[in-house]
């Protein structure tokens, strides 16, 4: 999936780049042949993010080790819809600093039909359970556009992604609310690339990873992964105003001793974006 993604951004870049937008469309000699909405130094973007989830958590306490929890399955979790922010400053031409929020909060209400152990408790098939489940995403990067054109792009993502996991279950079975929280900054590498297919609406994709396998550590306690993937098209009705629709992934996995997640979100989204 990642080669195919890469594949079609680059492809995408390369064709547009191939005819400028003055010659295509009649500029007046002299002036920017920049595609349309490529003239900015900041860019705030805001989206509605409807992804599909895959939750799978396991929390050790107690000497017992956890069972692989199964958010959607067995506790109910629904697909919901969140927010996404992005802030993008652009020093340069081909210089970019990045800042993305998004919170993820599920919350569900279930009598499980499967007993399982989380957090050093025995839940019972047959008892209610109350789950919160809250990830905070952070992204803060920058992107260096190595190959620019007037109608298209190819850059370089250095990223430090910070992510804040928690996952609560609550029954007045179980007694006291049981949680497991997670959290920590994730360095990640990547590549971006966008096409213009007209001067006003582009097709852009990115991609960047983090992986840490067990063998790179001798106590072998450790492990994580992240993944994220993004595919959108944009409208840009000027310079300043815009909309996009695209398809997110994130795919994150992490081992911390005895308790380990993973997180599999991905889904569509659409948002405005303003540009100055």
């Amino acid at each position: 999936m990642r080669t195919r993604l890469f594949a079609i951004t680059v492809c995408l870049a390369g064709l547009s780049m191939a005819a400028p937008a003055h010659a295509q469309y009649g500029a007046k000699p002299g002036t920017s042949n920049r595609a349309t909405g490529e003239t900015y130094h900041v860019e705030v973007s805001g989206a509605f993010w409807n992804p599909t989830p895959d939750i799978v958590i396991s929390s050790e306490q107690f000497g017992q080790i956890g069972s692989d929890v199964d958010f959607v399955n067995t506790l109910g979790v629904t697909d919901t819809r969140f927010r996404q922010l992005k802030v993008v400053g652009r020093p340069a031409t081909k210089h970019k600093f990045r800042f993305e929020y998004t919170p993820i909060t599920y919350d569900a209400q279930k009598v499980i039909q499967a007993s399982f152990v989380f957090n050093g408790q025995n839940f019972q098939v047959g008892i209610p359970v109350t789950t919160n489940f809250q990830w905070k995403a952070y992204r803060f990067g920058y992107e260096w556009d190595f190959l620019y054109k007037s109608r298209g792009y190819a850059g370089l993502l250095l990223d430090l992604k910070y992510t804040d996991v928690q996952a609560t279950l609550t029954s007045n079975a179980v007694g006291a609310a049981q949680f497991t929280h997670a959290r920590a900054p994730i360095p990640a590498i990547g590549a971006a690339g966008r096409g213009y297919v007209v001067p006003n609406i582009s097709i852009t994709g990115e991609f960047s990873m983090f992986k840490l396998p067990e063998r790179a550590l001798t106590s072998d306690q450790y492990s994580a992964r992240y993944y994220d993937y993004d595919i959108y098209g944009t409208v840009n009705f000027n310079d300043h105003i815009g909309a996009n629709f695209g398809f997110r992934t994130f795919d994150v996995f992490y081992k911390v001793k005895k308790d380990h997640g993973t997180m599999h979100l991905n889904g569509p989204y659409f948002g405005v974006v303003g540009r100055f």
